[in-house]
């Protein structure tokens, strides 16, 4: 169930590496490829009253699973998004509480 939102790298971009990124972070985080969700967002900059494209930034929001996994994570997405963009890449994890996070009416 990781959610991976991506802004700033267009989804024809996106989509050369996201069968390759996927299979490498099943791998690392150890849940099945389908709870993997790969979701472009369209964003604009406005900046000093111009238009500009929005800077390359990832969010991952997930169940805590762990500084070691999350720094895994991390590196990996920003390794494929190095390839796809030659700006800096930012990946920001937003963790969900069981407690708050709700499937089909039911608290997981």
């Amino acid at each position: 169930m990781p959610q991976i939102k991506v802004r700033g790298i267009s989804p024809e971009k996106l989509c050369k590496i996201d069968q390759n990124l996927i299979d490498e972070l099943v791998e690392i985080v150890q849940c099945p490829r389908d709870y993997f969700q790969l979701e472009y967002i369209q964003s604009l900059a406005i900046r000093d009253g111009n238009i500009e494209e929005a800077y390359p930034f990832v969010e991952v929001a997930w169940f805590d699973r762990g500084l070691e996994v999350q720094d895994q994570v991390a590196k990996t997405i920003t390794k494929y998004m190095r390839h796809l963009s030659e700006e800096s890449v930012e990946v920001a994890f937003i963790l969900f509480d069981k407690r708050s996070y709700y499937e089909d009416g039911e608290r997981f």
